[in-house]
């Protein structure tokens, strides 16, 4: 069966960083748009990044916009988001998800069928 594992959460204070990882198994990460979300304590799931199956075009929430970066390896099957200047609001259960689709589009929720158990980002003020 497919399964998306994600790692690198951890804390950090407000101003560093963190690389997230995720890995998957019986899905290639080549062929599919694969997106990274997260969802904060009493929030709903939000997009943070996206990256189209070709790459290296991404899209990103406006909240991240030039302190995250997506990527990834396709000879590791493996997605990435570089996370720099964190910011006590960026605290929130990170998930990687793979989707249907070739390209991000809007990465709604919905456009994604496989999801990890997610990984728990805090930052400290």
């Amino acid at each position: 069966q497919v399964q998306v594992v994600e790692s690198g959460g951890g804390l950090v204070q407000a101003g560093g960083s963190l690389r997230l990882s995720c890995t998957a198994s019986r899905l290639n990460v080549a062929d599919r748009a694969m997106a990274w979300f997260r969802q904060g304590p009493g929030k709903e799931r939000e997009g943070v990044s996206c990256l189209n199956y070709i790459g290296p075009a991404a899209n990103y929430a406006d909240s991240v916009k030039g302190r995250f970066t997506i990527s990834k390896d396709n000879a590791k099957n493996t997605l990435y988001l570089q996370m720099n200047g964190l910011k006590p609001e960026d605290t929130a259960m990170y998930y990687c998800a793979a989707s249907r689709w070739q390209m991000c589009g809007q990465f709604r929720v919905s456009d994604f069928d496989y999801w990890g158990q997610g990984t728990q980002v805090t930052v400290s003020s």
